[in-house]
């Protein structure tokens, strides 16, 4: 009855079905939901991070060595194809300061009402709470069997996603089918996720947000992980862009416990600037409070707890900030060391780290190189990318290339 079925309707397989059924394919969407695209409508806030202003190259750049797996998929579907898809459906998009592409009404609805719209007009035949419960292989292709029935189809194509916000049916589920066929299944863990801290004092910042921070992820004098942007302190330790992107590598770490968060708050001047900056203001404004000079720079709550952690009278006068003191302060602006407890878990993960393992995925076609006629796409795959759209640019990619070719 169909020629193509497609397990999983979230980005990756509304893109691949609607390729499928565009090229004459009889299509099969399942979907376990009851509402396919649950996962794009949390996305971005609500606001769906469509993909980023940045040519092909550039993708595959974000990604760091694994990107070259993407070099096929983004000549088949790059970001000028993702925004002109968009567009002809009726959603506009506009560039934001940091290079992220949203649509311009900010509503990840209008992002999946525009994929149902091409679905619908594709043909493809779309199956709500169905869930893909096995799959196996047949003389004829697979047999694919659901709660409701047993079916049938030369070619399936896998986007099941990943384990990042399980609440929205991402369980997983899609490894144990690839796992079956004696796809190497690379452990997931949580990416672009919140880091918990070991330092209480930081809870009563919980709401205060930093625009531009440089932040590195220290195993003692290593380096793992590295980057600069946007910054929120919360309850639970700390949020934001440039954390979620260094996340991977707490997450990922055997013993989280052991390292260590370094932040630069002050990353657009260097330390000898900063310090001739406070001596300089100890002398112009040495009747005003240390904390008030500091708020010229950042926050006044983060002035006044730093000062706490400094051992320094809250209510100081600038005037008497000596040398070392100085020298003190500086080093707290420019290198602010917390110890890392550890990352929060899938269910405020954005993505999955981890997956069926690339080597075993024929990049050019997306089909299994150990199962002919079976592909997969998205987040099901051991490919994560950093925060900015690059994830969803890979799985919009990945799975038109699956559907294209299946």
């Amino acid at each position: 009855m169909w020629d193509v079925i497609v397990a999983g309707a979230g980005a990756a397989g509304l893109m691949a079905a609607i390729r499928a059924a565009e090229r004459g394919r009889r299509t099969l969407l399942l979907e376990k939901n009851r509402k396919p695209g649950v996962k794009i409508l949390m996305s971005g806030g609500t606001r769906c991070n469509i993909t980023h202003d940045s040519d092909e190259r550039g993708i595959v750049t974000a990604y760091g060595p694994p990107g070259r797996f993407l070099h096929s998929a983004l000549a088949a579907f790059g970001v000028q194809d993702t925004l002109d898809f968009f567009a002809v459906e009726g959603v506009p998009t506009k560039i934001e300061e940091t290079g992220k592409i949203f649509p311009v009404s900010n509503k990840a609805l209008d992002v999946l009402n525009a994929l149902l719209a091409r679905l619908r007009r594709s043909g493809a035949t779309l199956a709500l709470a169905e869930p893909l419960r096995d799959l196996s292989r047949n003389e004829s292709g697979f047999a694919l069997i659901t709660p409701a029935r047993t079916i049938f189809a030369p070619k399936v194509i896998i986007t099941t996603g990943g384990r990042s916000y399980p609440g929205s049916g991402t369980t997983g589920d899609g490894y144990a089918l690839a796992a079956k066929f004696g796809h190497a299944i690379v452990p997931p863990r949580p990416a672009l996720v919140p880091i918990t801290i070991n330092a209480p004092w930081t809870a009563e910042l919980r709401g205060v947000t930093l625009p531009d921070v440089g932040v590195q992820v220290l195993e003692g004098s290593n380096e793992l992980a590295a980057r600069r942007g946007s910054l929120l302190f919360a309850h639970f330790g700390l949020s934001g862009p440039v954390i979620l992107d260094v996340s991977r590598a707490v997450s990922g770490h055997p013993a989280p416990a052991s390292l260590l968060l370094e932040i630069d708050l002050l990353p657009a001047v260097v330390e000898a600037e900063v310090d001739e900056w406070l001596r300089a203001q100890s002398l112009a404004q040495g009747k005003k409070q240390l904390a008030v000079v500091l708020a010229e720079k950042l926050p006044r709550r983060l002035c006044d707890a730093l000062l706490v952690q400094l051992v320094m009278a809250a209510d100081r006068r600038a005037a008497g900030l000596s040398r070392a003191d100085r020298t003190r302060l500086v080093s707290s602006l420019k290198r602010l060391r917390l110890p890392i407890r550890g990352a929060l878990g899938f269910e405020k993960a954005e993505v999955t780290a981890g997956g069926v393992a690339l080597a075993e995925v024929d990049s050019r076609d997306m089909q299994s190189k150990l199962v002919p006629g079976l592909y997969l796409a998205g987040e099901v795959l051991d490919l994560d990318g950093p925060i900015g759209g690059y994830n969803f640019q890979a799985a919009w990619s990945t799975g038109w290339l699956a559907g294209d070719s299946a």
